[in-house]
């Protein structure tokens, strides 16, 4: 099944005071729902919880849920977080099927910056999407969606059709080919060519006057030999 195991406890108490009684026990308040059974109000080790949580395979994938003797296939799906000290203060689990479709969020990441030349002419990368909501199995869950910058141009869009995805996935936006993002010139590159676009003007032009205030030598000659005869006539 999962890789990662939650072991937790039923709560007896629910609402505010329940879940501040768990957090003082040293657990993380929590609350189990789907499928065809009403919510489930329950608690895991605060310690056991942030070392799952930190492996980065617990949010979003399928988890196996652990109480006593039975077993059950969740997901989850949200996990809130004191806003100064970061210590989790909530975290919702879904009843899954193995097998079940399921909507879910996966975040993208883009690799081989360093290979395309885009970003060597100063081109920079704004992102449209950071993840995208997909439909997949809930034991096909991919871990991300990669899109590879390696070729791509400025200018270039990046659509949902760029991202390597696994047959079995589809987004749940169908009506269009989205945008999740584009590499454009940045404004300090821009500023750097009008710079020297402006540069190269002004030598070209200072060429062209130092050009036309030279005479050349032949010119010169003819215009002497001019004068002399004019001279010798006299």
């Amino acid at each position: 099944m999962a890789e990662i195991i939650l072991n937790v406890d039923v709560r007896e108490n629910t609402g505010t005071g329940g879940a501040r009684e768990a957090r003082r026990s040293g657990a993380v308040p929590g609350i189990l729902y789907g499928g065809d059974k009403a919510p489930v109000a329950i608690s895991v080790d605060e310690k056991e919880f942030r070392m799952k949580l930190y492996t980065g395979k617990l949010l979003g994938h399928l988890v196996t849920l652990k109480y006593g003797d039975e077993t059950q296939p969740v997901i989850a799906k949200d996990v809130q977080f004191d806003p100064v000290s970061d210590r989790p203060l909530h975290f919702d689990l879904m009843r899954v099927d193995e097998k079940q479709t399921i909507k879910i969020e996966v975040p993208i990441h883009f690799i081989n910056e360093d290979q395309c030349k885009a970003f060597r002419q100063g081109g920079s990368l704004e992102i449209v999407r950071h993840s995208v909501e997909i439909m997949v199995r809930a034991d096909h869950i991919p871990e991300d969606l990669i899109v590879d910058l390696a070729g791509h141009k400025l200018g270039d869009i990046i659509r949902w059709s760029d991202v390597k995805v696994p047959s079995d996935v589809d987004a749940t936006i169908t009506d269009r080919d989205f945008v999740i993002a584009s590499i454009k010139t940045s404004s300090a590159a821009k500023a750097a060519d009008e710079i020297e676009e402006a540069i190269a003007e002004e030598q070209a032009a200072a060429a062209e006057e130092a050009a036309a205030d030279e005479v050349p030598a032949t010119e010169q000659g003819d215009d002497e030999a001019s004068e002399d005869g004019e001279k010798s006539e006299g």
